[in-house]
């Protein structure tokens, strides 16, 4: 076995701590008392047992068949692996798991089965699929995969399909569908020229048929050349494509071609290629990771080019998550017995229609883009946009429904989509979105603190992920020694404000300090003194622009260092005072606390700035703030003056700012539970809402609050995010862990492209 990488050891710590896999069975009903578990298992189980006797469609009633899909494998195709085993394909089963749990909410069981025999495969699945609601195969090779796919399709009467063969199929349908239309061409017409001639390019193929693409002109290619009809030994999918055109290379295939998929290995397509294509060419080039041709060549080459590709890190991304968990969805609510070509062709409508619909900021901010808008650089949606799960399961559940396949018909589309909706809390998209944006446009991060393992450990992973651009402050000696064991070898500033290498540097800062403080008794000594240390330096590099956001506070408590900040970078224009918010990433989606680590006990003033800074944060979120200011009374229930303060703070934020969502005096209880509140409070603006933000009357319910969800609930934390700075400043709580300082990092860079655009 080859020497493990850094990444590699990376990756096998990640999926073996803290504890093995990615996903885990959890329990859905109350188990306290001998009573529930009597209810649970005996005797009360038996009610349901005899139920479903009865009427075996009662399972959906009953159990957890409605919303299971088992993702199924023999680890022959994984990946870019090939055939390494089911066992060894298990990881990969898991992270699909994963997958349909956070974009869609359906519940995996990952199956892997140890045979290669496509009887002893098919006989396997079709004696567990009682348990499933739907069955996804994964990673089997082809041919193997087609029969496996039609006979269990043909034999099952729940969902079943291969997303190998299906997955690109439908994401790619959608983009050429919105592609041929901005190059002002019909499908009918479309020279389609496929690189790959294995299980997905067959499925684009076929799909692209269905859509009107035809057969007499479409060139496939595999790795001996153009398919032909005179080619001996060809498979029978093969000889369905087979061409009968004399020509035998991809060179030849490009001639004036109008489309190229590429589903088969990198660097294939050359410029000469591209430059032979017609008029507005449409390129796919869907080879992982590495596409048949360059995004950044293709678009130098062919300015008229439409372009694809499998990657994150380029425009138009042919991403199997857009289309399975939510096909799946849909066709689990309608308890459809398959998933038949009216539901892919739905969700391939469904999905190029959302292309064109104006996109919700919090996509735009989430990709860097003042407005994303359809065009050649934006032709599928993009996976971060919350509207997938309520567009594309419904339209394949009405397919379902139309083409009769359905046994439990939704009736109330409008209730439906809510539920949809409400799913959304089990994918926190806000952790990949503050990555994503953060790349765009990474800024120079300072670290005041990084002689510290975890505090270097966290830059060396901003750096490698492209989120910022680290400055390393600290004991030069230490952080090479911690540099060296962390394998770290990017080779970044390092400044040590004690070090005589800096003294100009430091006593630059130092005068400048003094000038900025001469009326307040500091000397140009001592302002020079305090530069040696580390926060002071860091500030005065963020305020003289040597620097663009400053991470600290691993090793020191929060009061001390809030106090030097404050002295060097000051407030923000219009800010009155300072303040600080925790994103908790909840089940139920991000939620907004706030003032978690700043001020002690505001008064109702305190409170609607407070209020008026979180909802600024979250807009730069892309999330429009929903919020409720707490008390232990609800809405005058009590007069006593901390009460009271929330009161005033709404009344003045209803009078100034009608337009904000929000209200109080409320009980937690009642802010989180709509149903709860609209019943007994009606007249509320937030009744009939999601609360997403929770405004605390003192710091200490905040702090007390933030961390009780953090410990108890394992509710990851963004923050505290600070509000009210004049510069990107932000002060992360004693020891906190290696992820909570990358997720501030790349809040600290988003604040300095927000202060940027000032």
């Amino acid at each position: 076995m080859s020497k493990r990488t850094r990444h590699d050891l990376e990756a096998l710590a990640y999926h073996a701590k803290p504890n093995p896999g990615k996903i885990q069975v959890v329990p859905t009903k109350k188990y306290a008392t001998q009573r529930d578990l009597a209810l649970a298992y005996s005797p009360g189980v038996a009610a349901p047992c005899l139920e479903i006797q009865q009427n075996p469609a009662e399972a959906y009633k009953y159990t957890s068949k409605g919303n299971l899909v088992a993702v199924i494998s023999n680890g022959t195709a994984v990946l870019g692996l090939g055939n390494i085993g089911p066992e060894a394909s298990k990881p990969v089963m898991e992270g699909k798991g994963l997958l349909f749990k956070i974009f869609a909410d359906i519940d995996v069981f990952d199956i892997e089965v140890d045979t290669e025999n496509i009887d002893e495969f098919i006989n396997t699945v079709k004696n567990i699929a009682p348990t499933f609601g739907g069955i996804n195969l994964e990673d089997i090779k082809a041919p193997e995969a087609f029969e496996i796919e039609k006979r269990l399709k043909e034999e099952l009467n729940i969902p079943v399909m291969h997303d190998d063969q299906h997955g690109t199929a439908i994401i790619s349908a959608a983009a050429l569908i919105n592609a041929l239309e901005l190059a002002e061409k019909q499908i009918e017409d479309a020279q389609i020229v496929v690189s790959g001639a294995g299980a997905a390019a067959i499925s684009c193929t076929r799909l692209y048929m269905s859509f009107g693409a035809k057969r007499e002109n479409i060139v496939m290619l595999d790795s001996k050349g153009v398919i032909r009809q005179d080619r001996p030994s060809l498979t029978s999918q093969k000889a369905e494509f087979a061409t009968t055109k004399k020509i035998d290379t991809l060179d030849d295939a490009m001639q004036d071609a109008d489309v190229f998929i590429g589903l088969s290995t990198s660097d294939i397509v050359t410029p000469k290629m591209l430059n032979s294509m017609a008029k507005n060419p449409i390129v796919f080039a869907m080879a992982n990771p590495d596409p048949e041709i360059t995004y950044d060549l293709a678009i130098k080459t062919r300015e008229d080019i439409i372009m694809a590709t499998g990657r994150s890190d380029t425009p138009n991304q042919v991403n199997n998550v857009l289309g399975f968990p939510f096909i799946f969805r849909g066709a689990l609510d309608v308890r459809a017995t398959t998933i038949n070509e009216a539901m892919k062709k739905a969700a391939v409508v469904a999905l190029a229609e959302l292309a064109k619909e104006p996109v919700p900021e919090q996509v735009n901010i989430a990709y860097g883009e003042t407005r994303l808008t359809f065009g050649s650089d934006y032709i599928i949606p993009k996976p971060f946009d919350p509207r997938l799960i309520a567009k594309i399961p419904p339209a394949v559940a009405k397919a379902a429904m139309d083409s009769g396949v359905a046994q439990f018909p939704i009736q109330d589309w409008e209730k439906y989509e809510e539920t949809l909706l409400d799913r959304m809390g089990a994918d926190n998209k806000i952790v990949r979105l503050l990555f994503n944006r953060a790349r765009l446009n990474p800024k120079r991060v300072v670290f005041a603190e990084a002689d510290q393992l975890d505090v270097l450990k966290a830059a060396q992973i901003v750096y490698e992920e492209g989120i910022a651009h680290p400055i390393l402050l600290g004991n030069k000696k230490q952080i090479e020694r911690l540099k060296e064991q962390l394998e770290f070898e990017a080779d970044v500033p390092i400044i040590d404000p004690k070090d005589e290498d800096h003294i100009e540097q430091k006593n630059k800062y130092g005068e400048v300090f003094w000038k900025q403080q001469e009326r307040s008794g500091q000397t140009l000594l001592s302002a020079q003194k305090l530069m040696r240390e580390r926060n002071y330096y860091a500030a005065m590099m963020v305020n003289e622009g040597d620097a663009d956001a400053l991470i600290t506070g691993y090793s020191r408590s929060y009061p001390s260092i809030v106090k030097p900040m404050l002295d060097l970078i000051g407030l923000a224009p219009g800010s009155t005072r300072i303040a600080t918010t925790n994103v908790m990433i909840t089940r139920r989606g991000p939620l907004f606390l706030s003032d978690t680590a700043i001020n002690i006990n505001p008064t109702a003033h305190d409170l609607i700035k407070i209020t008026q800074m979180t909802s600024g944060v979250m807009k730069m979120f892309g999330i429009t703030p929903v919020m409720a200011m707490l008390s232990y009374s609800n809405f005058g229930s009590s007069k006593d003056q901390t009460a009271t303060k929330v009161r005033e703070a709404v009344s003045y934020l209803h009078r100034r700012h009608p337009d904000l969502s929000v209200d109080g005096e409320l009980q937690t209880d009642f802010a989180l539970n709509s149903d709860m509140l609209r019943a007994n409070f009606p007249f509320s603006k937030l009744a009939n809402k999601k609360v997403n933000a929770l405004i605390f009357p003192n710091l200490e319910s905040a702090n007390i609050t933030y961390k009780l969800l953090k410990e108890l609930n394992k509710a990851e934390s963004i923050g505290p995010i600070m509000m009210g700075l004049r510069k990107p400043v932000h002060i992360i709580q004693f020891g906190a862990s290696v992820d909570e300082i990358v997720n501030m990092t790349a809040v600290a860079v988003i604040d300095a492209q927000q202060k940027e655009k000032k």
